[in-house]
């Protein structure tokens, strides 16, 4: 029988710890975020329909965005056991610079729609953490503001070629004027994806007040105050707006780009230069032939074409065949410090983070961003000392396995060309 007595009053006394409340607001919503995904549930109950729709969504079905993040869920990872990891180095050195951690913030345009402090928060927390900060050619902030968010830090600009090839080339001067050590130039974006959630939501630029977004901002009062009472949207490139984002994209954005043009841009660009929305083997091969510096394997979010190849699943054939020449990295679909763990594990030289910085960003601006390094960065740290690795270079394939679940039918389109060297390689089905 067990043995029952009264509660001893010093007993219970010592059981009672009662936190000190939290009297800030923000802080106390961030603190609560353990996760990405819990950002984004509390930018989601902060951010107008609109703007939170544009972040979150994908072209069309959304079927690539779903696909990329499935392909980082259907891993293994493989721990070395009885090797002592008690801290972990998390830097690498990215295109002729350090970074402290293997991600850096990737390009994203309209930033200022999503939080009034947009770019600005993101280059001054990725200073902070010493990683890069990526301005896109479609900022809300200008190149010389985001240096001077950013002055000590590594800044890159992302360039996209416009219909009049002398904004780009223009903008290409004022980058490297500013000191930006990278030029990221963009492949996938001749015409804009269909973005439904946009076209259902009448999402325009610069946003329009209806009946709809007024009784949509009615239990987010704060972003309609932020955005009324901060200057005026200006972009980098545009010199007018007014309608959906895919009709200023087809606008500005040219269908003919070519190789020509990246010969031209490179003559300009005194830095390194990184080519962006790469999607197959056949073109890495190429770029690098040609001496770019680097390629971002990406399908863009998913934004662009939707059914798209899974930058995660094309990353080790491409590293093999590449590698060693060039600086491969990776995006679309990042949301966990797993994610960026199992894609330097595969061979990718960096990784690059888009909606999982805007969501902080929704969720409490500048701290918020702070918030989403910090959780990462946690993530990282915990997965990399559980595997019994000690710094990113440790890392190797043998850590990872990419479970199958979509596997190309052999003899038919792309997949032929393919299939013998994928048939070739060790892989698992789960179950």
């Amino acid at each position: 029988m067990v043995q029952r007595q009264l509660p001893k009053i010093p007993e219970l006394l010592e059981l009672m710890q009662f936190k000190k409340p939290e009297w800030d607001a923000t802080k106390r919503r961030l603190d609560s975020a353990l996760t990405i995904s819990d950002l984004r549930t509390i930018a989601k109950r902060r951010t107008p329909k609109a703007a939170f729709d544009y972040t979150d969504g994908a072209a069309e079905g959304e079927i690539s965005l779903g696909r990329a993040r499935q392909a980082f869920e259907d891993i293994e990872f493989h721990p070395d056991i009885l090797r002592p990891a008690a801290s972990v180095d998390t830097s690498v050195e990215i295109l002729g610079g350090p970074s402290a951690l293997p991600f850096g913030i990737a390009p994203t345009g309209f930033t200022r729609l999503m939080q009034t402090e947009g770019e600005i928060a993101g280059a001054g927390a990725a200073g902070a953490a010493g990683i890069p900060f990526t301005l896109s050619t479609l900022g809300t902030t200008s190149i010389e503001n985001v240096r001077a968010a950013n002055p000590h830090g590594r800044n890159w600009f992302q360039l996209y070629v416009m219909r009049d090839r002398e904004i780009s080339y223009g903008l290409v001067k004022r980058a490297a004027a500013a000191g930006f050590d990278t030029l990221m130039f963009t492949v996938d974006t001749p015409v804009a994806g269909a973005r439904l959630r946009d076209k259902r939501n009448g999402f325009s630029i610069p946003p329009q007040l209806t009946l709809g977004t007024i009784v949509n901002a009615i239990p987010r009062p704060w972003w309609w105050v932020d955005f009324l009472t901060t200057p005026k949207l200006e972009f980098a490139s545009l010199t007018t707006t007014g309608g959906t984002v895919g009709e200023l994209l087809d606008a500005a954005m040219d269908p003919t780009i070519s190789y020509e043009d990246l010969e031209v841009i490179r003559s300009m660009w005194p830095g390194k230069i990184v080519v962006k929305g790469v999607q197959n083997l056949a073109d890495s091969k190429r770029l690098i032939d040609l001496g770019v510096d680097g390629i971002v394997l990406s399908n863009h979010g998913g934004r662009q074409l939707d059914r798209a190849p899974i930058p995660f699943r094309l990353l080790p054939e491409v590293v093999r065949e590449v590698g060693k020449d060039a600086t491969v990295m990776v995006d679309t679909g990042i949301m966990h410090g797993a994610d960026i763990v199992a894609s330097m594990a595969l061979g990718a030289k960096f990784t690059l983070i888009g909606r999982a910085y805007l969501y902080g960003l929704m969720a409490g601006g500048r701290r918020g961003v702070d918030r989403t390094i910090e959780i990462l960065r946690s993530e990282i740290e915990r997965t990399m000392k559980l595997l019994g690795v000690s710094t990113i270079a440790e890392l190797e394939p043998r850590h990872v396995t990419q479970l199958q679940r979509l596997t190309p039918v052999p003899g038919v389109g792309a997949a032929a060309s393919v299939s013998r060297a994928r048939r070739s390689a060790p892989a698992r089905v789960k179950a």
